[in-house]
């Protein structure tokens, strides 16, 4: 009897301290979703940063969104996308409706040979914001082998997620790390948080987009420059074919003025707070669950779209 109290003992302390550490954990769980998704960081981006705001794929959805906001803060704007006519249409509407000066850069990212044009338009300007946005994925989700032209999309979405990231960050970062300041935000997606079948390489591209920032935050957070991965779930864009914002798929503007809120707090985020809900949802299931799931999803929507377009 007098032997087992001291294990009575032992044992109590190491549940009250396991309670303890539970409850402090989720308190301060608690404490940083209000921190992040109701106070936010709303002057952390401002032309503080540097006057300009690059931002690639800037004329619709979430870009555009991002070099309004940006804009709205007072930071001058380049925009860089394919469509010179889309360009100066954003351009224009952005520089009568907030007061500020923008520059535009037409070049097509599934390319490789447009970097130098981009050096060119982007020579002599004090940039503090690059929004890594342009980004392209499938016409709908596909068996790898079946994918449409599939050498071609192998290579565009290679292009366009993967080395446009890379590329257009070596020409603006060293500037930052001159200055001991600056932000980047590379829009990769949910499909980067867990792999996407029927999506492989869009998943995979955006898969490098996240670990391409997360480790580049590492490296020159001591040089004040913070780099933000943004993962976001369903948006209603064109690029989503999703045209009736609701809650969990927001309107570009509503997820961009959640996600801006979220530089300086969150270096990895999924922008907006339902989206991170899913997220843990997500990650919390088995992974044989999720892609029972995901799988199952995908193969819905490839039969509705092969149906609709009367394709075997």
């Amino acid at each position: 009897m007098e032997r087992a109290l001291p294990a009575a003992g032992f044992l109590y302390w190491v549940g009250a301290s396991t309670v303890a550490y539970l409850i402090l954990r989720a308190s301060y769980s608690l404490f940083r979703a209000f921190q992040v998704w109701c106070l936010g960081n709303e002057t952390w981006v401002s032309p503080l940063l540097g006057e300009w705001a690059v931002v690639t794929g800037g004329t619709d959805g979430i870009g555009k969104s991002y070099a309004e906001e940006l804009a709205k803060r007072g930071m001058k704007i380049v925009l860089i996308s394919r469509s010179q006519d889309k360009l100066n249409q954003v351009s224009s509407e952005i520089k009568e409706k907030f007061k500020v000066e923008t520059r535009t850069i037409a070049v097509d990212f599934t390319l490789d040979d447009i970097y130098d044009k981009i050096k060119t338009g982007l020579a002599g300007l004090e940039i503090g914001v690059l929004v890594n946005n342009v980004g392209m994925s499938y016409e709908y989700p596909e068996y790898f082998l079946e994918v449409p032209d599939l050498d071609n999309t192998i290579k565009k979405l290679i292009n366009i997620n993967v080395l446009s990231v890379c590329k257009v960050t070596r020409l603006v970062l060293p500037g930052m790390v001159e200055r001991s300041k600056g932000v980047i935000v590379n829009i990769s997606s949910a499909t980067g948080m867990l792999p996407i079948p029927l999506l492989t390489i869009y998943s995979a591209t955006k898969a490098f987009v996240d670990f391409f920032s997360q480790c580049l935050h590492e490296e020159y957070k001591s040089k004040g420059i913070f780099v933000q991965s943004v993962l976001p779930y369903f948006v209603a864009t064109k690029l989503a074919k999703i045209r009736k914002p609701t809650l969990d798929k927001p309107s570009p503007e509503t997820f961009v003025k959640s996600a801006i809120k979220t530089v300086g707090l969150q270096s990895r985020t999924t922008g907006y707070a339902i989206h991170a809900l899913m997220g843990s949802i997500n990650s919390a299931l088995p992974r044989w669950i999720y892609f029972k799931i995901t799988m199952g999803f995908n193969k819905s929507l490839r039969s509705h779209y092969l149906r609709k377009n009367k394709k075997n």
